[in-house]
């Protein structure tokens, strides 16, 4: 009878350790999963900007923005005078990135440029300044 018992005991023990081990597998693979590859799909944003005059706003631009966190990468055309933005959306919203546009000192979509910093700007950037 206490063989018996003691053997009972053995094998719950046994199966709860199991038990944990898998539990222990499954919890670490939703979590792995999750950090990886489940996240939010990034999302293409486009910013007008249109208060740049040279290549000089261009790299200004793009070196500021992909220091924003959930900032994947940014494109500014010259051309069209937009700010091609790929982002995670729940790190970076649009109006995070306006803010960043602003502190550089340029204009973003309806928000305006930070004026210090634009007045901080060479005269090149500036509206109407070098051209």
């Amino acid at each position: 009878d206490s063989k018996f018992r003691y053997r009972i005991c053995v094998l719950n023990h046994q199966f709860k350790e199991k038990t944990m081990k898998h539990l222990l597998i499954i919890f670490s693979s939703i979590l792995i999963a999750t950090l990886i590859g489940c996240g939010s799909p990034d999302a293409k944003t486009e910013v007008s900007v249109s208060t740049i005059q040279c290549g000089m706003c261009q790299k200004t631009i793009e070196k500021g923005l992909g220091t924003v966190k959930g900032v994947k990468s940014v494109h500014v055309s010259m051309e069209d005078k937009v700010a091609h933005v790929v982002h995670d959306p729940s790190v970076a919203n649009l109006a995070a990135i306006e803010s960043a546009i602003s502190k550089l000192g340029y204009q973003a979509n309806e928000t305006l440029a930070d004026p210090v910093a634009y007045d901080a700007l060479p005269a090149c950037c500036k509206i109407g300044g070098g051209h």
